[in-house]
């Protein structure tokens, strides 16, 4: 059986929520090995001057533990 963590994680772009949520992911892969999946919990966007500023994700990262088979 295989055992995964999730970490919740925030993340921000200034082109669109893909671009947030990858951000998400990059970061998260930076600190942690063998990334599974990311949910996005939440998105939300800055507003000024009636335009969109950014973009952000509130998004659950998971992971394989280490010494755990993905089988």
């Amino acid at each position: 059986m295989s055992m995964l963590k999730v970490i919740e994680v925030l993340a921000e772009s200034e082109k669109s929520f893909e671009d947030a949520a990858q951000n998400a992911v990059t970061q998260a892969a930076k600190s942690v090995r063998n990334v599974k999946s990311i949910y996005l919990k939440e998105m939300n966007a800055a507003v000024e001057d009636g335009r969109i500023t950014s973009y952000r994700v509130n998004a659950k990262i998971s992971f394989l533990l280490d010494g755990q088979d993905a089988g």
